[in-house]
Formats: C-alpha cells, structure tokens, sequence
C-alpha cells in the first residue's frame, strides 16, 4: 500500500470520526416536552425575583392560577417585528420576525419567537420593581400590574411609548420602552417619589419560557438552552442540565444564582433565535437562571441593585432586551459600537472558535460582494486553498517522489519477503538516501480537517445560510440536497422522499453524487493498491460516503465538491511538473479489467463446484 493511499484513508477517517462517528454510537437524547406543563397557567408574582439575599425568594408555583386578565395592547411595528406589548405586566409576549419564514414556501407563517401565557410553548419577557425599605411588595409593579399608556401609540423604531403605574402611596412607576431598526429593545425604568419619605427597590427584567421548545435539535454540534456573560466568561447550559440544577435555598427552587461586578448579560438561545436581557455594562447586577420542576418553567432575571429615592427625586435604570435572530452582523455591531461585552459569542462557534469566527466573516464578506451564498461558499474554497498551497506543493512533490521510489519499493518487498524488520529497514535506508519524508504528505490533510469541521459547524449554525438559495434547485443551502434520482431529478411527476426519512437516505440528489464521483477520480491519480482488502476498501469508500453525506446540508456537500476539484487540480499539475505523469484514463482503465477478472473468477469457480 503506497503512501498516497495511506494519506487518504488517514483523511477520511478522522475528517468522519468527528462528525459522523459520535452521532452514530452516542445518539443525543431526546428529551421530551410535556404538553400539561406547556398549557399551565402560572401564578406570575409567585415566581418573582427575590428583593435581595435575604429576602425569601419564592413561593412555590401555584397550579390552580386562573388565566390572566384581558388587558389593552400596544401594537410593535418595525421592519423586523409584528406584535404587541401587554399591558398586564408590560409584557413583550407576542412577537414575530417578519422577515424571517418557518419554511421556503412563499406563504409559509413568520417565525413567532414571542407567546403570551396561555397559549402553548408560552415564552415573554417583562421588567418590574421589588421592594426594600419604605415599601411592601403591593406598592411596586410586577409581572401582574395593569399599566396605563401615558404617551404614544405604536412601537416603532422612531416612536417610543411610555407606560405608567401609580401605587397610590407617593410613587409614579414609569417604563419608557424603545426598539431600534434591527432586535435591541430598550426599557428606561423610573420611579418618582412624591412622598414625604425616601423609598428603596429593586429594578428587575426576567425572560420565562413555559417548556423547552418544540423544535429543539438536541444535536451535539449545537447548543441550545441557557447562554449568559459574566465578567467574561461564557457559560452555555443545555435545557437539559438545567433541570438538573440543585435547589438554592435563597430562591427556593433549582437555580443557579451570580454576582456581576461589571459586565453580563443571560437569556435562552435557540438554533437561530435568541432573547437576552443586557443590563447595564458598566454597574452590577445579579444574574439567575431558574427551573421550577412542578410546572416546567424555565426562567432567567437579571437584578439590578438597590436604588434608593429621596422625596421629590427620580431614579431611571435602563435595560435592554435583544429579542430576534442570531444575524452575525447585526449581534457584531451590538458588542463593538453598544459595548455589550462578549455578545458575538453567543453564536455557538465551537472548539475551533479560532476557525469558524474568521470563517464566517469571509464568507459573510463574500457574501455581500457576491450576493449569492452559494458562489460565496465556492469563492471561500478557492481562496482556503490559495492559503494551504505552500504546505500542498510540499505535500505533492513528496508523493510525486514517493511514486518515483515505487519500484524500488517494490524490490525491496520482494528480497525482504516476509520479514517485516528488514523492510522497514530497508524503507527508512530509501527514504533517506533519497531524502524523502514520507509523512509529509499527511500535513496538509491533516489541516483540512479541522477546516471542513468548522465550514460544518458555520454552515449548521449560522442563520444567514438559513433558506439561502444557491441555483436552480438549491433553494436552501443549510438544507439537504432536495433533488432525487427516485423521479430522475425532478423529470417524473414524483415528489422526493421526505427529507430525514429512510428513502432520502437511500435515493440521494445530485450534490453527493457529483461529491461520489469526486473522491472516485480523485482516487484515480494512483494506481489501486495490490493487496485485495485495500482494493475493496477503496473500490466502496467514494460510494459509501456518498450516501452518508446525503442527508448533509447542500452547502457543505458543495465545499467538499469544489475541495476535491480543486486538489485534484493541484496534486496533478504538481506532479507533472515534477517528471511523475498521472494516468487517471490508464488507472480506471486498470480497475476495470480488475473487476472483470475477479467476476470471471467468481463465476469460474461456481461452475466447478
């Protein structure tokens, strides 16, 4: 077996070990939803921050809550949002992405990231007071309070609204609510104090989702649940740990509960969307992510500090909620001009973080040059190639001159027979006299694994190859491949399998065939080797991982594609420059006849029995 074809199946193997390896021994999970919990109305103040460390924290959910009160809406209206703002707590429970479609189909329903209580998969945001010295917990507003409208009819990103609530005891709470042209809101908590006494609370904003979502991919390449900022550090908490938290006897459920001394933020990010609550980035807060076993809630606060209000003063703490898709661009320019720290890490980048971030950005780049996600990712290839050339040179002149020495490879085999010492011996003489490296070839594969690794994580991950056409049939690149040879690519009046289904494994589409036929030439630069196990192994490798790579997204199954093409390319200009001459027509020639004489064979020796 000569070294070209040990490099190879050394590429392979690893390149499939990560990605397919894991997910074929250790399936992930399924964790399941609990509708009963999901439709549960929730006694809201009962699950109110805690006033301070020690203040009781909660009581216990109540299940026999009855539904909440009607109250009047004000309408949100922006380029990225339809919905409404309660005015039973100042929710934000009902939002939608206008720009955003749960599916390619032109009347597809916009994705709805916001529901009111009540309906199923439940999942607001509000922001409230509570209270310390010079008050009791009915003078402040909570998740309950009716507010009245003081100014303004409609969020838009021009025209914020103002809502009020007066206690009746000396103090005015109002919350003056904003939204920007992209996903940030703004919420400026004040209380006025017309009293005769000064007066303490605590300023508050929480996000509560009533069961995990319906359409969690619980795939271990992604991670979905809790995602938070504190001081620096990055913690990510699967929905699934979180209801494995102990119960902290200072919230009086399963929580996990943070001192921020200078800079965070903490919400729940799904696959493509994400609700965060950004607190000021240069004052304290406390920040605690919450599971109440018994109803199946989840739910993150960020607390401010004290603030204490002398008679005839106001204080005004702001805070900002980001509630929309996970748009690298737009999440980029909240953290480097908005000074929210860290935020361009709540995309899941992954270990190779140090990859897929310059990664995305050239393709992002691209992209915006290009117009098109497709071409893009093809331009991308190209130039990852251009970088790794000087170490692929390297590599293919050692193969060309490790072909070069295949005949005295050969001779030594046979003067050595079968002592396996001496032709090792013998290789690593050759290999000096002739001063060559046969690991050297393995460098750059071995760089291009981590590389496909991370162009797979930025495909799976990031939203904007989300329903991103390429050509023709290529409508969604982050999708499979939708074309089928069940009805000859569309030509027969048979709609494909299903994509996720047996059949779509089975009857594939044109990328991974056109991905099979690839890696088959690309083998064809080399003779087959002459040990029979290694001529099967490679005569099935293209065609099996053309069918797994099937159901794989469309535009990493194009990377590969044009990645094989390209080094195709290279490894045989490169080594006719250097005296060896490739015969791919003389090699597929020479596994054909092999066939035909191993089936004539075959048929021989069933004759004679």
């Amino acid at each position: 077996m000569n070294d070209q074809n040990k490099n190879l199946i050394l590429a392979t193997v690893l390149s499939f070990a990560v990605i397919v390896g894991w997910t074929t021994l250790f399936p992930p999970e399924d964790l399941p939803i609990d509708p009963v919990a999901e439709t549960t109305i929730v006694a809201e103040d009962a699950t109110l921050p805690a006033a301070d460390p020690a203040t009781p924290a909660l009581t216990a959910p109540r299940e026999d809550a009855q539904p909440e009160t009607e109250a009047a809406r004000i309408a949100i209206e922006t380029d990225e949002f339809s919905g409404s703002i309660s005015l039973q707590g100042g929710r934000i429970d009902d939002l939608a992405l206008t720009q955003y479609r749960e599916t390619i189909e032109k009347d597809a329903d916009v994705v709805r990231l916001l529901r009111p209580v009540g309906e199923f998969g439940a999942y607001f945001a509000t922001f409230g007071w509570t209270a310390t010295d010079g008050l009791d917990a009915s003078s402040v507003p909570g998740p309950d309070t009716i507010w009245s409208l003081e100014s303004g009819n409609t969020l838009t990103a021009t025209s914020p609204v103002t809502i009020a609530w007066d206690n009746g005891a000396g103090q005015i709470f109002r919350t003056e609510i904003s939204v920007d042209d992209a996903f940030m809101f703004s919420f400026a908590q004040s209380v006025e104090n017309t009293g005769a006494a000064p007066i303490s609370a605590r300023p508050y904003g929480l996000l509560r989702r009533h069961g995990q979502p319906d359409d969690l991919k619980n795939f271990f390449i992604l991670h979905e649940g809790l995602v938070r900022m504190t001081d620096g550090e990055l913690e990510e908490t699967g929905y699934g740990d979180i209801t494995d938290y102990a119960v902290d006897p200072r919230e009086r459920t399963q929580a996990e509960r943070l001192d921020v001394s200078q800079s965070g933020w903490i919400g729940y990010t799904d696959h493509y969307w994400m609700t965060t609550l950004i607190p000021n980035q240069d004052a304290p807060f406390r920040s605690t992510s919450k599971y109440f076993d018994g109803l199946d809630l989840f739910q993150v606060e960020a607390v401010m500090p004290i603030e204490t209000v002398a008679p005839g003063e106001t204080a005004t703490i702001t805070t900002q909620l980001f509630a929309g898709a996970k748009e690298w661009e737009a999440i980029r320019n909240y953290e480097q001009e908005e000074g929210v720290g860290g935020f361009l890490d709540s995309i899941d980048w992954g270990w190779f973080f140090f990859l897929t971030k310059p990664i995305f950005a050239l393709l992002h780049y691209l992209n915006v040059y290009i117009g098109n996600m497709g071409w893009s990712i093809l331009m991308l290839t190209v130039i990852l190639k251009i970088i790794v050339l000087p170490l692929a040179y390297k590599s293919y002149v050692s193969m060309a001159r490790m072909k070069e020495l295949q005949p005295e490879m050969e001779k030594l085999k046979e003067r050595a027979g079968d002592d396996k010492q001496a032709m090792q011996q013998g290789l690593m003489k050759l290999y000096k006299d002739n001063k060559v490296n046969p690991a050297a070839g393995c460098l750059p594969i071995l760089l291009q694994i981590p590389i496909f690794f991370s162009l797979y994580k930025v495909i799976f991950v990031t939203i904007e190859l989300r329903h991103a056409p390429w050509i023709g049939w290529i409508k969604d690149l982050s999708a499979p491949d939708p074309s089928s040879f069940i009805n000859l690519f569309g030509l027969l009046p048979y709609a494909s399998p299903e994509p996720g289904s047996i059949l779509s494994l089975m009857f594939i589409g044109i990328l991974p065939i056109l991905l099979g036929v690839s890696m088959w030439l690309q083998q064809k630069l080399n003779p087959a080797p002459t040990d029979p196990t290694q001529q099967m192994i490679f005569a099935w490798m293209p065609w099996v991982f053309m069918f797994m790579l099937g159901s794989f997204a469309s535009g990493l199954v194009l990377y590969w594609i044009a990645n094989n093409v390209i080094t195709f390319t290279q490894q045989y200009l490169i080594m006719r420059s250097h005296g060896s001459k490739p015969d791919v027509f003389g090699n597929i020639k020479a596994s054909l006849k092999k066939r035909r004489a191993a089936a004539a064979a075959e048929t021989d020796n069933k004759k004679d029995k």
